[in-house]
């Protein structure tokens, strides 16, 4: 007896009326000083793009602040700050929102337009090093399916980072830092695979 393949996908497709966004790729308007494109793919178990995926990102400010009232240093503050009371869709100085949202497309890309964010302070007193926080929600995931996005030119922030630091496989660890290319930086999510990219339980 030959049991057939398991689908690399087996749930879907995502449901996105009502959830895409026309400015959520946009965390900080064109034009904006130090803005960075950061985007890729989103690729399912066999490799193929997942054109019907949604992308959640978010940050820091570059000050190392959110825009958000449980933040115990406050609301972000200085050029890029928000006020209390933000929420999705809402923009502070300098028009940094901190959240984005983008669908892929036929061929499963995304991308943002966002600020490179500063270190946060880690629960054991260490130091994060700069980073997205990231969110999925695509066909064949029951729920939403979350990672980060370091950046290569944070090598030694990297090093120091407590999450990255308990990836024990450096090949696996280095599926979580971005990738410099043409338009800024690249990182392709790989939902299930041999470079499936590692996500946080939550």
């Amino acid at each position: 007896m030959t049991l057939p393949v398991t689908p690399s996908q087996t749930i879907g497709p995502f449901f996105a009326v009502g959830l895409i966004w026309p400015d959520g790729p946009g965390v900080v308007p064109e034009g904006t000083p130090g803005a960075v494109l950061i985007g890729g793919r989103v690729l399912d178990g066999a490799g193929d793009p997942v054109p019907d995926a949604l992308v959640e990102t978010w940050q820091a400010d570059p000050a190392g602040c959110f825009a958000h009232p449980d933040d115990p240093r406050g609301p972000a503050g200085g050029p890029w700050g928000q006020s209390p009371g933000w929420s999705p869709g809402a923009t502070g100085a300098g028009g940094f929102r901190g959240f984005g949202r983008c669908p892929t497309d036929a061929e499963g890309r995304w991308a943002i337009r966002t600020l490179k964010p500063g270190p946060l302070p880690a629960p054991d007193g260490g130091t994060e090093a700069p980073h997205l926080d990231v969110s999925v929600f695509a066909r064949g995931l029951l729920g939403r399916v979350v990672t980060r996005i370091y950046f290569p030119d944070e090598a030694e922030a990297n090093a120091a980072d407590p999450l990255l630091a308990s990836v024990p496989d450096p090949r696996v660890r280095e599926r979580l830092i971005a990738l410099p290319d043409s338009e800024g930086l690249r990182f392709d999510i790989h939902l299930q695979g041999d470079q499936e990219t590692p996500f946080l339980a939550i």
